[in-house]
């Protein structure tokens, strides 16, 4: 009898908590049909979470940098410059007028071969993705050229092409293309069994398939290969810069780097250094990081602090 009225408690209690986790379900699905999303973070939050760390960062490196110099742990101009005189070789090239001409040089040249690198990588991608024989044969050899130092591209391109910026392009290719290509085949196999049958169930088939349901499906991975692709477009291209010069190249900030070494100036190889270093943060900041909350927050990833 207790045993019965144990059983019967259990029952309840079990038939207590499906409906609370219908309830949930179906306010989460009202939600949805309402069109509900999450609201919009506030600026000041905003500015709390994302601004003031990486400005307190620069603050405390700038503090530590200037403590070094100020109390001679660090005496010599020609291994530590101080801040200031690195702020100097700032202004000196902004009254000269060269400081965006060093930025922009690189930075087009930059984005022009990654824009060549995407067009190359991702049917590349694709095609030994979804090829067995193209992927045993090609495969290997992507991952391998991952792995090859971009750098080791520069004297073979001189030598094909000459002090020119069809060398530097053909250089950002070597080294970015493996890195989209791989990932939009790490992508594409993390890509659901079930979304590929159900694409096909209803009709997509060949081209359409790839579209509308392969390359959504494996945006996640694309993009974190297009991430990596720039990165290594924006290195290859800064290890052609400090190589291969020329009057004909314009100076970018690779040349910029190696002219300050040239002239033993710490100032100047340290502006170099903060200009890189500063191109490729805003790159990430204001093309990838919103493609990658666009990708995360369409498919509910995207966590609200």
């Amino acid at each position: 009898m207790a045993s019965t009225e144990t059983t019967g408690k259990t029952g309840q209690v079990k038939e207590a908590g499906d409906g609370q986790d219908l309830a949930g379900l179906e306010a989460g699905l009202d939600a949805l049909e309402s069109g509900a999303g999450p609201t919009r973070t506030p600026v000041r939050q905003v500015l709390v979470q994302k601004v003031v760390p990486p400005l307190t960062a620069v603050v405390l490196v700038l503090l530590v940098w200037q403590a070094l110099v100020s109390f001679e742990i660090v005496d010599d101009p020609t291994k530590l410059p101080s801040p200031s005189a690195v702020w100097d070789e700032v202004t000196e090239a902004w009254k000269q007028g060269t400081l965006l001409d060093f930025i922009w040089t690189s930075v087009s040249r930059g984005l022009l071969g990654f824009l060549f690198a995407l067009a190359i990588g991702t049917p590349l991608g694709l095609i030994v993705a979804r090829v067995r024989f193209v992927r045993a044969a090609i495969g290997p050899i992507l991952s391998g050229l991952q792995s090859l130092p971009s750098v080791a591209w520069v004297p073979p391109a001189v030598l094909w092409l000459g002090l020119n910026n069809q060398m530097m392009y053909a250089v950002i290719l070597l080294g970015a293309v493996p890195s989209i290509a791989n990932g939009l085949v790490s992508g594409v196999d993390q890509v659901p069994p079930l979304f590929l049958r159900a694409g096909r169930t209803l009709g997509a088939t060949g081209l359409r398939h790839t579209w509308h349901i392969v390359l959504p499906a494996a945006l996640p991975g694309y993009l974190a290969g297009l991430k990596q692709g720039w990165a290594f477009s924006w290195r290859s291209l800064m290890a052609a810069e400090i190589i291969a010069s020329s009057p004909d190249l314009g100076v970018g900030l690779g040349q910029l780097l190696e002219n300050g070494r040239n002239a033993s100036s710490m100032p100047m190889i340290f502006l170099a250094i903060f200009l890189i270093l500063i191109v490729g943060i805003a790159i990430d900041l204001l093309i990838f990081s919103p493609l990658e909350r666009r990708v995360l927050r369409g498919r509910g990833l995207l966590v609200k602090s």
